[in-house]
């Protein structure tokens, strides 16, 4: 007896680094963590903050028993409740409203998200904060440090119980954008051949396009003369032109061209992925 079987569904792999977040739709976030110590410097400055408050409401509670305002009976029960309020409630209320925020995230430019990179909401500040008396306050942080020095995004016990990280707020700026095609070189685009460029050199001809306006005019000369009779062996044709301009027009020429063959990629990868 002959038996059929058929196909079943494709199943797509998405693999992520440990800089990337993985959406519900498997996106792939390149997104930036928040490193170890930047984390630490970030908690202590929170936990300095809250260490005051409860000093503050510590000697609060003192005065209001000695001006008869509280009894004594009562200053057990207004202890626990300052501490809950520090240490639960203030820090929940504030992630929640601030979206991720508080001070000591803000001095070092952090934020705490979901691990599918959405903003974290009111639930998440609660787990946050509940094991954090644990983790944080009842042994100064000591479970937390441990915690997040193995894992790949410095995730504390809470980050992992309410499904979080911290990425950064603060990114460097985009460098300019990368000159284009010198003017008359058009012609010589249509039939140049540089796909045998190294990509080592290649790399050193596009940050020296991109600071070439920045050096010194004796040093640009130089730099581009020597780069050109680099590149020379890897073009074809090689036009008769000065050292800078051949420079130029081979680094927008082969930027151009891996650009378009992304967009090629990209576009049959669509396409495959709709005929599955």
């Amino acid at each position: 007896m002959a038996s059929s079987s058929t196909p079943g569904p494709a199943v797509a792999l998405v693999h992520t680094s440990a800089d990337e977040t993985l959406t519900g739709e498997a996106v792939a976030l390149d997104v930036q963590p928040v490193g170890f110590f930047l984390r630490g410097l970030g908690c202590l400055i929170d936990m300095l903050i809250g260490l005051a408050l409860l000093i503050g409401g510590g000697l609060l509670t003192m005065v209001l028993v000695q001006g008869g305002g509280l009894p004594e009976s009562a200053v057990g029960i207004a202890s626990v409740v300052l501490i809950v309020v520090v240490m639960v409630a203030i820090p929940t209320t504030v992630e929640t409203l601030s979206r991720g925020r508080s001070l000591g995230r803000l001095a070092v430019g952090a934020r705490i998200v979901r691990t599918d990179g959405g903003a974290a909401g009111f639930r998440q500040a609660l787990i946050r904060a509940l094991t954090g008396v644990l983790e944080l306050w009842f042994t100064f942080g000591a479970i937390a440090a441990v915690v997040g020095m193995f894992t790949p995004r410095a995730q504390r016990l809470g980050d992992l119980l309410a499904g979080t990280a911290s990425e950064k707020t603060r990114t460097r700026r985009l460098p300019p954008p990368a000159p284009g095609l010198p003017p008359g070189w058009e012609g010589w685009a249509r039939v140049a051949d540089v796909s045998r460029l190294p990509d080592r050199l290649a790399t050193r001809v596009s940050h020296f396009v991109r600071g070439a306006d920045a050096l010194d005019p004796a040093a640009r000369a130089r730099v581009a003369a020597s780069l050109a009779e680099a590149v020379r062996p890897f073009v074809s044709p090689v036009p008769p032109s000065d050292a800078e301009s051949l420079v130029r027009a081979v680094s927008a020429l082969r930027r151009d061209r891996e650009y378009r063959a992304l967009l090629l990629e990209n576009d049959r990868a669509a396409a495959l992925t709709e005929r599955v």
